[in-house]
C-alpha cells in the first residue's frame, strides 16, 4: 500500500475532486497530490478541478496560477457512463475499470451504471470490447468544481478507498465466478489476459448465437 500522505499533500488531497480520472498523468488523486507536494507536478494537471481547482491548489501551494495544462485534457461539463444494455455482453471488464464501484453487473449479464456514484472519469470507455459505452453530459454548462461539490468529492472518496481494499484483499476478482475451466482465471499476468479473452471470446459468441 500506498505510505500515508504528508501533511501539504494531504491538504492538497482534500482540494480534488476525486474522480480518480487518471487524467492528470497519476494511477489516483493521492498519487497526484503527492507528486504535487514533493514538486514532481505542477497544479494544473486537473481536468475535473479546471480553473477553480488551480485556483485552489495556488492558495495551498502558493504557486503561481496556471492555465489548465491542454496535455491533460480540457474542462468541461461532468458526464454520466451509460451502457447500451441492448449491446452489453456482461464481460465484467468495466466493473474492474470503474474506481468508484459505480457499475453494477455480474458475468454474462447485463450491466448498468449506478448514477449517483459515476464520477465521469471515462476509464470504463476503453476497456469495454464492444463499445456499448457512452457518456451524457449532466452538468449542462456547469464545468470544474460548478459541476461537482465537495460531497460528492467526499462520497466517491469513500468508494474509491473501498474499491482499491477490495483489490488489494482480492476480494474484487471474488465478483468473477468461472463456470467452467475455460474461464478460471490462471495465475499471473499472462492468466489474467487468457481469462479476459476467454470471457470475452465466450460472450461475443453468445451474441453471434442469439443473432443467428
Amino acid at each position: 500500500m500506498n505510505a500515508p500522505l504528508g501533511p501539504l499533500a494531504a491538504r492538497i488531497h482534500s482540494a480534488l475532486p476525486q474522480t480518480q480520472c487518471t487524467r492528470c498523468g497519476y494511477p489516483d488523486c493521492a498519487g497526484y497530490a503527492r507528486a504535487i507536494a514533493e514538486g514532481e507536478a505542477a497544479i494544473n494537471q486537473c481536468p475535473p478541478g479546471g480553473a477553480e481547482g488551480i485556483a485552489r491548489l495556488s492558495a495551498i501551494t502558493s504557486r503561481p496560477v496556471l492555465p489548465l495544462n491542454p496535455a491533460n485534457g480540457v474542462e468541461g461539463p461532468r458526464a454520466l457512463a451509460v451502457i447500451d444494455e441492448n449491446w452489453c455482453i456482461g464481460c465484467t471488464l468495466c466493473l474492474d475499470a470503474c474506481p468508484t464501484d459505480a457499475i453494477l453487473g455480474s458475468n454474462k449479464l447485463m450491466h448498468t451504471v449506478i448514477e449517483p456514484y459515476c464520477t465521469g472519469c471515462e476509464l470504463c470507455i476503453p476497456v469495454c470490447p464492444v463499445d456499448c459505452i457512452s457518456l451524457e453530459n449532466v452538468t449542462g454548462e456547469r464545468t470544474g468544481w460548478q459541476a461537482w461539490s465537495a460531497a460528492k468529492a467526499s462520497e466517491a472518496l469513500q468508494r474509491y478507498q473501498f474499491h482499491s481494499g477490495q483489490r488489494l484483499s482480492g476480494t474484487l476478482s471474488g465478483r468473477f465466478s468461472p463456470e467452467n475451466e475455460a474461464e478460471k482465471p490462471l495465475p499471473g499476468p499472462a492468466g489474467d489476459e487468457a481469462r479476459k479473452r476467454a470471457v470475452i471470446e465466450a460472450a461475443l459468441a453468445r451474441v453471434r448465437s442469439r443473432k443467428t
